[in-house]
């Protein structure tokens, strides 16, 4: 590695369309090491552009790991291998000048791929319709610390609320559970007074959305707290069946 450059030789999943067989296609690049993982695929794209040649498609954004928008499988672990990192987050230098580095998209019946590393994270979105939020009317916004709230209480929903829906517990996971988005979205809201009088149907709603859109049982095999960028407890999951259970026995 020269002082400002480093060299990576990079596997990148290529597939046109939802229905076209994919490939792995090889690349190399010299990058600076303290770019990003995602600045580092618009150095390839760059170069694919002026050859003529289709850019690597993947989702991005914010770029500040706060979104959700940008995931993939990085030798072999979603977001890499930096723990509570989102692949935006990532950075070059954790990486060996010299380096083949392997990229796929998430693997799950639930996430079609869409083109090359992107897939349909609509499934998210559904679940979410089903019951995620609070529709009783709350009335106007309440003045700061207006409805009292223990901090206890209030850090849990906020550990929850840091979810940010990217689907790396998915795409960790040996049978595509979504069980910790899930958990983490009722969670939030059940520990809330806000969200306290719709609790028993949002958790019927969301659970029964969730298995409808082809995702697997949780297993309580944990690599889904190891891969989230954000580091949601298993605690979620044990919670979302608590609330399951108990709406099966109550009208809320």
């Amino acid at each position: 590695m020269h002082d400002n450059t480093m060299t990576v030789h990079l596997k990148v999943w290529r597939q046109a369309g939802p229905d076209v067989e994919g490939r792995f296609e090889s690349y190399s690049a010299e990058i600076n090491p303290h770019m990003s993982f995602l600045e580092m695929l618009d150095v390839v794209n760059e170069d694919l552009i002026k050859k003529g040649e289709m850019p690597i498609e993947f989702d991005n954004d914010c770029r500040e790991g706060i979104c959700g928008t940008c995931g993939c499988v990085v030798n072999g672990q979603a977001h890499g291998l930096e723990r509570g990192t989102t692949v935006c987050q990532l950075h070059m230098r954790s990486f060996r000048d010299g380096e083949t580095i392997v990229i796929e998209p998430w693997r799950a019946e639930a996430f079609p791929v869409i083109r090359d590393l992107v897939v349909d994270r609509g499934a998210f979105d559904r679940i979410i319709s089903a019951g995620g939020y609070v529709s009783v009317n709350t009335g106007p916004k309440p003045d700061a610390n207006a409805v009292k709230i223990g901090k206890d209480l209030s850090d849990k929903a906020f550990d929850s609320a840091a979810c940010i829906g990217c689907g790396a517990c998915v795409a960790a996971c040996p049978n595509a559970s979504a069980s910790l988005f899930t958990g983490a979205k009722i969670t939030q809201l059940a520990l809330m007074p806000q969200g306290a009088p719709e609790r028993g149907r949002r958790v019927r709603a969301m659970v029964d959305q969730m298995d409808a859109e082809g995702f697997g049982n949780c297993s309580n095999i944990g690599e889904c707290e190891a891969a989230c960028p954000k580091e949601i407890s298993l605690d979620n999951i044990a919670t979302m069946k608590r609330e399951y259970l108990r709406a099966m026995f109550t009208d809320n």
